[in-house]
């Protein structure tokens, strides 16, 4: 009887939002075929933001954009004491044995509601000044994530790896927080994320001993190992026994012994984007619209869940470096793409999984008091319903050829997922599983527990059918009577009500009857319910209520005895979120012809397009080359106003990106120089918060770059020193380039100072590229206009005051721009005068470039011994056209 009446109930519900948690950006499985090991992996956070004041009864969050950084406001600074007493004249209120005081409110405009992060940060004192420790862990994902690393004093690596987990909440020792006595590192963090909470701890309870017992006590098996890296570390063990005791108190739970996993994450083991680049470069979100999918993540995200996209993110913001770990990546995208069978295959087993972290989080968390009832129950069917998935994946994964999937396969077939699930079904149906809506979830919550598990359970389960029985032989009774179709619904604010569609029929004297009571009306519908309805509602919760706390007794006998195996979904999640994100780079490749990237010492892209545009409707692609190696690694681009010189940087940066997190990029061929660090600096816009000028902007932004820049990173810079006067701009420029072409990082540098262009006369590593403009006339009138062809091409640009033919397109009078055209003609005629180079010059540069191609030749050549002997003569004979070119003679021994 209730199947048909579930059959014929419309369910009024709501979908489920899942926040989101910490992952790995390198997997165990991966870890484990590059170094033969099953340590632990690094982690990066989720998106979103939120800041709860932890003041007794009050609460503060608003909904809003998933940014890479918070958004600016006013900084939020708790100090937590022991006993009551009172701080700085102000009351502290007592809680177990902390007490908190909120000294500064955190406003929720400036926040963003989501994120469940919790990071305690501590750095060493006297001659250990710099080494920092630090410790995250996600309140929906039970991952314990230490680092321990030397910074420098602009602290930038602190920064942007807080930037990048997005904490909602950062705890710091009371020594380091003091008001007027702060220390450098605190009025950084401060400084750079307004709008995150700051809470103050008493230093004692960063204890690196107290840490390490927590971590022997909490540490799950699989991921011990982690003991032998961090047992040295004192300031990553004294944050994470701060963290630890923290949630101990704001969550009133605690962690199973033998369930946390607990990894260590050094500063080496990704390429580093600071929050500015990640922002210039529209990673994770769009700068004109926060909620348009025209970023890197929503170009690339075609995940399937919660998991799998936080993976992607982190991947995106947190690049790898380690080119075995990227190759294992590629080779399985391409099996993917080759096996449409195993393609479609796991696309369908992982879309049925759910978020297996949030899942986890709560599983291995030992409540100090009795939780919400319900709640444990969905747990165990959510925990059965992913088990039932196990068999599947591990059908699609047998018969795999790359090397991560069949370690994904050996490593779902460990006995304890069968093992956990033959417990469960000793409790709970075979039938019972997750389902979407309000309705469906509470009657498998109903019927969760097995027949005869629980004889009190039966009886409350046989009058909660019964009394659902009366409710739809009511409202048929009332149809019959009343001649009109009604049909049961159900939602969870109401619970059972009656909706009628009259579809063209009237009610007699326009009214519905009287004993119809909440009556809500949409067009030709109504819902309503009865005074009978009503009192059988009552009585229904109350049937449901009884086999809710008898089923919650079960269940939670039953948690108790597979707690001690449940930290095998380690593995699962692992697997089905980089299963997911590669899926998901996989189906990018479908929808665009990509190519699989190359890593060499140079950087060499042959028809990239842009990632993000080539996506968007409407928009004209072009297609470029981009050269970057050793013996040319500076490169200046010069071009008239939107001739395409910022979207050519851009689209170099995200290839970049993408070849290092492992995806196919948009080209007919690409190679990739691996790189430590990518900086950009993009934008001419004031800082009115910051009190800064575009020129001050722009001069900070490079002295980060100066300060950190390694000869392995990748560096975009666009339009440097346009906020002040030529003079001054050009010299900056002129300084800046000779300082970073002393290192051999790969530098893309786009000016409108064209005297940067004699750059190249003096730097044989200096390479001068334009954007090509056409001149076209109008027959009538003979006005010329200039078309954009957005192609990149070899030389300093020969456009001259394309500023002003830019001005000749507004309103300003003729007069003005006349006046204009003669002034900039006699000042640029000295610069036209010093364009030549002398023969030798000419001649060095052309030996160096063919020195540096035949090194390149010698360190990545897979050609075969004829093929190279070609290649060689087509050197030779380039290099013997080059010196014909300035006038010199080739000898027959050149």
């Amino acid at each position: 009887t209730f199947a048909m009446f579930r059959s014929s109930t419309e369910e009024i519900a709501t979908s489920d939002t899942c926040e989101s948690g910490h992952t790995s950006e390198v997997s165990p499985a991966e870890r484990s075929l590059v170094n033969g090991t099953t340590s632990c992996n690094p982690v990066s956070a989720s998106p979103g933001l939120s800041c709860q004041s932890l003041e007794e009864g009050s609460s503060h969050s608003s909904s809003g954009p998933s940014l890479p950084r918070p958004a600016p406001g006013n900084c939020c600074v708790r100090f937590l004491v022991q006993d009551r007493t009172t701080f700085r004249g102000c009351v502290v209120f007592s809680r177990f044995n902390f007490s908190f005081i909120a000294v500064t409110s955190c406003p929720s405009s400036t926040t963003a509601s989501g994120t469940t992060v919790v990071i305690a940060l501590v750095e060493g004192r006297g001659l250990a000044r710099g080494e920092i420790g630090m410790a995250s862990l996600n309140l929906k994902c039970p991952e314990l994530v230490l680092s321990q690393f030397a910074d420098t004093g602009t602290y930038a690596k602190v920064i942007t790896k807080v930037h990048i987990l997005f904490p909602m909440e950062i705890l710091m020792p009371d020594t380091a927080c003091e008001k007027g006595k702060g220390t450098k590192l605190f009025s950084l963090v401060t400084e750079n994320l307004q709008g995150v909470a700051f809470t103050a701890i008493q230093r004692k309870y960063f204890n690196e001993k107290k840490g390490l017992e927590y971590i022997q006590q909490l540490c799950a098996p699989e991921f011990s190992t982690v003991l032998m890296e961090v047992q040295a570390k004192y300031y990553c063990l004294a944050a994470a026994a701060a963290l630890l005791k923290y949630l101990e108190f704001i969550q009133n739970s605690v962690y199973a012994a033998k369930s946390l996993k607990v990894s260590f994450k050094g500063s080496e083991q990704t390429a580093m984007i600071d929050s500015a680049s990640a922002t210039n470069m529209e990673l994770v979100v769009n700068n004109r619209d926060h909620r348009s999918d025209h970023t890197l993540l929503g170009v690339l995200n075609y995940t399937k869940t919660p998991g799998g996209a936080r993976r992607l993110r982190s991947n995106i913001l947190e690049p790898l470096i380690d080119v075995d770990t990227i190759n294992i990546r590629l080779d399985t995208i391409q099996e993917m793409l080759q096996n449409e069978e195993l393609f479609f295959g796991l696309k369908n087993a992982i879309g049925h999984f759910l978020d297996i972290d949030q899942l986890l989080s709560v599983l291995v968390q030992v409540p100090k008091q009795e939780t919400v009832a319900e709640a444990k129950i969905t747990h165990v069917i959510q925990l059965k319903h992913t088990l039932d998935l196990v068999p599947q994946l591990r059908v699609v994964l047998k018969n795999c050829n790359t090397a991560l999937l069949k370690a994904y396969s050996t490593s779902l077939e460990d006995s304890r997922f069968d093992m956990i699930l033959k417990q469960i079904l000793t409790v709970i149906n075979d039938d019972t599983t997750y389902l979407k809506g309000n309705l469906n979830m509470r009657t498998q919550k109903c019927y969760a527990v097995r027949p005869n598990v629980n004889e009190f359970l039966d009886i409350a389960r046989r009058a909660y059918t019964e009394i659902v029985d009366d409710i739809a032989g009511l409202v048929n009774q009332m149809a019959e009577n009343y001649g009109f179709p009604m049909r049961t619904s159900f939602s969870t604010a109401r619970g059972f009500f009656i909706q009628m569609k009259l579809e063209g029929r009237f009610l007699p004297e326009g009214k519905l009857p009287p004993e119809f009571i909440k009556v809500v009306k949409h067009k030709d519908n109504y819902s309503f319910t009865t005074a009978d309805l009503v009192k059988l509602n009552d009585r229904c919760d109350e049937a449901l209520r009884e086999i809710v706390h008898m089923s919650y007794v079960v269940v939670c006998q039953l948690l108790g005895t597979i707690r001690e195996h449940i930290h095998c979904l380690y593995k699962l999640s692992d697997a089905v979120s980089m299963l997911d994100m590669l899926l998901s780079l996989a189906n990018a490749c479908t929808l665009s012809d990509y190519v699989r990237p190359e890593f060499t010492d140079t950087l060499a892209i042959k028809q990239g397009r842009h990632p993000i545009l080539e996506r968007m409707p409407g928009q004209q692609l072009v297609s470029n080359n981009c050269y970057v190696s050793e013996g040319s690694n500076f490169v200046i681009i010069t071009g008239p106003n939107m001739s395409g010189k910022s979207t050519y940087l851009k689209q170099v940066a995200l290839c970049q990106i993408m070849a290092q997190i492992g995806s196919f990029v948009p080209a007919e061929y690409a190679s990739f120089r691996v790189a430590d660090q990518i900086f950009t600096r993009i934008g001419v816009d004031d800082d009115f918060e910051t009190n800064s000028s575009t020129f001050m902007l722009e001069m900070k932004e490079v002295s980060y770059i100066i300060h950190n820049v390694s000869e392995r990173s990748l560096i975009i810079i666009d339009e440097l020193g346009r906020g002040t006067s030529a003079e001054e701009g050009i010299g900056i420029c002129h300084s800046v380039c000779e300082f970073l072409l002393s290192l051999k990082a790969f530098t893309l540098f786009a000016t409108h100072y064209l005297e940067l262009c004699q750059l190249e006369s003096l730097y044989p590593g200096v390479d001068n590229q334009h954007m090509q403009v056409q001149h076209t006339r109008t027959r009538d009138t003979g006005t010329e206009s200039i078309v954009y062809t957005h192609l990149l091409s070899q030389g300093f640009s020969e456009e001259r005051h394309y500023g002003l033919k830019a001005a000749e397109m507004t309103s300003l009078p003729s007069s003005i721009i006349q006046e204009a055209k003669t002034i900039a003609s006699k000042v640029s005629k000295q610069l036209l005068a010093k364009r030549k180079c002398d023969p030798e010059t000419e001649r060095q540069r052309a030996l160096h470039r063919l020195a540096t191609r035949l090194l390149q030749t010698a360190r990545n050549s897979r050609l075969d011994p004829d093929s190279l002997r070609m290649y060689l003569k087509g050197l030779r004979k380039q290099y013997e056209g080059e010196l014909e070119a300035i006038g010199l003679p080739v000898s027959s021994d050149t």
